[in-house]
């Protein structure tokens, strides 16, 4: 296995402990972290491993994280009509 892969299951780890964890503010902040962690780890797999590996890790952070990818998806609505 590559190292941006344990990388990436690394990065899905801590996803899912951060998960378990009570938050105030509804997560949102780890939710910034792990995005802002997450993309260099996605072009990282892309680069090591191909499109087809990293479009699949890329899919699976966005269904860990899909209140963000939600509210991206409404905001690039409102702003297209």
């Amino acid at each position: 296995m590559s190292v941006s892969l344990i990388l990436a299951c690394l990065w899905a780890l801590v996803a899912n402990l951060l998960a378990m964890l009570p938050s105030r503010d509804n997560y949102w902040r780890a939710a910034y972290v792990l995005i802002a962690l997450g993309v260099p780890i996605v072009g990282f797999v892309t680069y090591q491993n191909g499109p087809w590996v990293g479009l699949f890790v890329l899919g699976a952070g966005m269904s860990m994280l899909r209140w963000p990818v939600i509210y991206l998806g409404r905001w690039l609505r409102d702003r297209v009509t």
